[in-house]
């Protein structure tokens, strides 16, 4: 009995730093919040375009370094636009949703990005 309690240990040792490694192989950068999860996006990401939310004080010069750095392709544009408050009303209380900035990044053909 007491070896099947020591393999089930062992398993579960290695399933934890197979996990670990996964988590480390993702590579971030501060300018980059997420990818821009849209019917839009999805369909120009078939393309090559791709966006991203970003951070409000990043500029094109940044974005271009933070991409070729995380996801390792160099872009050929890259364009950003400012994403305006709005107003929201939720029961009878008015509120400002804040907005953001976003990336729109230009790979030249046959480049892609992999969201994991």
């Amino acid at each position: 009995m007491e070896t099947k309690n020591t393999k089930k240990k062992t398993t579960a040792k290695a399933k934890a730093e197979v996990k670990e490694k996964d988590v480390k192989e993702v590579k971030t950068h501060p300018l980059l919040k997420s990818p821009r999860v849209t019917e839009k996006s999805a369909i120009n990401a078939e393309k090559g375009i791709y966006t991203f939310n970003v951070i409000l004080n990043a500029n094109k010069n940044e974005i271009k370094k933070a991409i070729k750095i995380v996801y390792g392709v160099k872009p050929v544009r890259v364009t950003i636009t400012k994403i305006a408050d709005k107003k929201v009303v939720r029961r009878g209380e008015v509120s400002i949703k804040r907005g953001g900035k976003k990336a729109v990044v230009y790979l030249k053909k046959g480049d892609k990005i992999i969201f994991a």
